[in-house]
């Protein structure tokens, strides 16, 4: 799903270039993703072992961040998160852009339509891996993981739930697997493909150069926000913010006042996209760029006048 992934996007990403006649050949986009891939997995894979590893295992033995093995077997590399991917990507934008003076405005729009496809078959890969699963939910697309944890049968929350959904609870048994909300697909619809056709539709009538960037990131994380409190929060970590104090069981109930991690790092994302959105528009030569006439990035057409004709380079030549 991961190849997939960055499949779509690279695909939605090259489309962009040739819409605006955008001045970066193949080499360079192959090497602005082959960086960006690395940063990607690098970020994801370094803050999931920071912030989601309660145990010190990491810390005692770091070299186990990158060795996908276990007691000899290949287990790959279990634990990345979304949110040290995204810091790691953004890096690599502003490096890359620096470095081959691209304008990181531009780059970023780019990218920010294109990776919440993409993203969208990474959730489906959590689907297919029966992970990261939801509350408990006795509705009519509620589904069984085989993988979630089993619950006590001696709480009258789980005899209810079980009663409400037909489920059967063996004598003497203790312990039963109810069905839960399939968050994995809520949030490959409402932060993937959603999502995706807004910024998609406001590609090419965008205020200023690094307007997506702001808008994918307050709405990934309004998405994400919401979404996660249909999703049960890891087991060892719990809600890391409680305003109002709880008792109630993770899989049973999400409050409102209870804040788990990804909650808190999707409300420093909405944050930080109005932050730069208001930063973005005051920021010098943020007139966004249309079509490109050629390899010395020189505007054809911006958004104020895009429906003009697109004139030939003999007719139409801008000093550098």
């Amino acid at each position: 799903m991961y190849i997939v992934a960055f499949g779509i996007a690279s695909f939605l990403y090259r489309k962009q270039i040739q819409e605006r006649h955008f001045p970066m050949n193949d080499d360079q986009l192959a090497q602005l993703f082959c960086w960006g891939i690395l940063s990607l997995l690098l970020g994801a894979r370094i803050f999931a072992t920071i912030v989601y590893e309660t145990s010190d295992i990491y810390r005692r033995q770091p070299w186990l961040v990158f060795w996908p093995f276990w007691n000899g077997q290949f287990v790959g590399f279990q634990g990345m998160s979304y949110h040290g991917g995204v810091i790691g990507g953004l890096a690599a934008i502003i490096v890359y852009s620096m470095m081959h003076r691209f304008d990181y405005r531009e780059i970023g729009d780019m990218f920010a339509a294109s990776i919440p496809l993409g993203y969208t078959f990474g959730r489906l890969g959590n689907f297919i891996n029966g992970e990261l699963w939801g509350r408990v939910y006795t509705g009519p697309w509620g589904m069984l993981f085989p993988n979630a944890d089993l619950l006590p049968t001696s709480e009258a929350w789980v005899q209810e739930a079980a009663r409400q959904t037909s489920i059967a609870l063996q004598n003497g048994a203790t312990l039963v697997n109810l069905p839960r909300h399939p968050s994995q697909l809520y949030e490959a619809l409402f932060e993937g493909v959603i999502l995706w056709v807004v910024i998609w539709f406001f590609r090419n009538r965008k205020p200023f150069k690094g307007f997506l960037i702001g808008v994918y990131g307050i709405g990934y994380g309004l998405c994400r926000f919401v979404i996660e409190y249909f999703r049960e929060p890891d087991a060892e970590l719990g809600y890391r913010i409680q305003l109002v104090k709880t008792n109630l069981p993770t899989a049973y109930a999400h409050p409102l006042f209870c804040f788990s991690t990804g909650q808190i790092f999707s409300l420093i994302m909405v944050m930080t996209g109005l932050a730069w959105l208001f930063i973005a528009a005051r920021l010098p030569n943020r007139q966004p760029v249309l079509v490109y006439l050629d390899s010395a990035r020189t505007p054809v057409a911006t958004q104020n006048v895009a429906r003009k004709p697109y004139r030939s380079r003999r007719h139409h030549r801008k000093s550098r």
